[in-house]
């Protein structure tokens, strides 16, 4: 855990799991950023929970092809607002594409926390404590050596890596909901959690659960139904408001 001595204020925006993929025609991240540069959605605050890109990997620069526009949206953004963003597995390696406005937060810093009304509030992208076969390709994935051979096999191959990616997240249901999600959840949140509040991404399931002094959200993808939330306090509760551009 990361403490960022941040605070979270109220009317902050929350985007995850957007999967931007211009080959998809997904143009609705861009209209949503472009809202908030021209302060048509007004706020001081932006906050990624990671995968906001199909595949954004520092050490692989082809990656950026496509994404540019979103990149040069997010630090237009950033000249005016405080950007948060915390790396997902669709994005990570990120301070080799962004400025130093962008307060960028690798997977080894997750959960990050935040106050928020003299509350704690833990922030994550969501895979922080998966399973240790996971944890350890995050670590191998994430390695500068790998990143540099794999760059130069996806250059020979014409870009054989990013095509499967891009193959892969073309299948795959962005709104599915997991019945066990809940027990997981508990069980989860039991394991040393010492937080008010916890928020993350990564599993698309749009949900706020109660667990003993633990609030739990998890946010629904902006790549599903083009949601994102927007921090409102009604009395002395948090509450993250869900908006669509749709």
């Amino acid at each position: 855990m990361f403490r960022s001595n941040k605070e979270i204020k109220e009317g902050a925006v929350f985007i995850s799991d957007a999967h931007f993929n211009t080959k998809n025609g997904e143009v609705f991240l861009t209209q949503l950023l472009q809202k908030i540069v021209s302060n048509e959605i007004q706020t001081s605050q932006l906050f990624l929970l990671g995968d906001i890109f199909d595949a954004l990997f520092g050490g692989v620069p082809h990656t950026k092809v496509g994404n540019e526009e979103v990149i040069e949206l997010i630090e237009e953004i950033a000249k005016t607002k405080e950007v948060f963003y915390l790396e997902g597995n669709h994005d990570f390696q990120l301070k080799k594409f962004f400025s130093k406005n962008i307060n960028i937060y690798p997977l080894d810093q997750h959960p990050v926390e935040f106050t928020c009304k003299d509350q704690s509030v833990w922030l994550a992208h969501g895979d922080f404590d998966a399973p240790f076969g996971y944890m350890l390709y995050t670590k191998f994935i994430r390695n500068p050596f790998v990143l540099f051979f794999l760059n130069i096999y996806d250059s020979l191959t014409n870009h054989s890596i990013l095509r499967f990616v891009d193959k892969h997240m073309s299948k795959k249901e962005q709104c599915k909901t997991f019945d066990w999600f809940e027990e997981f959840s508990q069980k989860r949140l039991s394991q040393g959690f010492t937080c008010n509040m916890f928020i993350d991404g990564h599993f698309h399931q749009n949900v706020t659960y109660n667990f003993k002094n633990i609030k739990y959200i998890n946010l629904g993808a902006f790549a599903c139904n083009q949601r994102f939330f927007v921090v409102k306090f009604i009395q002395n509760e948090i509450i993250l408001e869900e908006n669509t551009l749709r």
